[in-house]
């Protein structure tokens, strides 16, 4: 069990780690394939990232750390696409920038955040916590986006998305907003807008 709790995890979220992780958030839940491509590359980004800091932390040298660690994130995604790459080449090609942002999310935490004073095991678990949490919000706007704005769903395929089905334009109007940044943005509005309402409401409670 990780000492991370949901509340204090957005609650202590830094605003250039939020601006990436909305960033990521937009770009990938057009479709719902691309946010489950999204998603593992978060898993595997900051899992892989995260034991790779703090099994090697003691040896680094202190001077140029941040460079270092972007480096280490960035050679794990590289690693990730490249895979994707031999299983999904069409899928790869379409979402290289959105995998090419994971490591940015990962390092724009606060570097005395990062997993490289933690044991291995506890910073897997973190850093595990921490992208399943992203992962699931993903999912979640690409469940409300990819219907609402193409009337479809999609996975992963070998000649890029497949689709687990599609309405016509005429059987139904799709609400193309939701499919544009502004939809995406739109979502985000109101995530936050229900976040914030919650949290005060459950913060109330325990004061009382």
């Amino acid at each position: 069990m990780t000492s991370i709790s949901f509340r204090s995890y957005w609650k202590n979220i830094s605003p250039i780690y939020f601006l990436a992780c909305a960033s990521l958030l937009v770009l990938s839940t057009s479709r719902l394939a691309y946010a489950l491509i999204t998603a593992a590359a978060l898993i595997w980004v900051y899992s892989l990232t995260s034991l790779a800091l703090s099994s090697s932390g003691k040896f680094l040298p202190k001077t140029g750390r941040p460079i270092l660690y972007a480096f280490i994130a960035s050679f794990i995604a590289s690693i990730y696409l490249f895979l994707l790459w031999l299983i999904f080449p069409l899928c790869a090609l379409e979402t290289f920038f959105i995998i090419t942002l994971t490591p940015v999310l990962y390092i724009s935490k606060d570097f005395n955040t990062l997993s490289v004073k933690k044991a291995p095991v506890q910073a897997v678990l973190d850093s595990l916590y921490e992208s399943f949490t992203i992962g699931i919000l993903i999912l979640i706007f690409a469940l409300i986006r990819e219907p609402l704005g193409f009337m479809s769903l999609s996975l992963p395929g070998i000649r890029g998305i497949t689709l687990l089905f599609s309405a016509g334009v005429n059987d139904f109007f799709p609400i193309h907003i939701f499919a544009s940044t502004g939809g995406a943005l739109l979502l985000l509005g109101y995530f936050l807008g229900f976040y914030g309402y919650f949290s005060k409401k459950a913060k109330q409670k325990e004061e009382k």
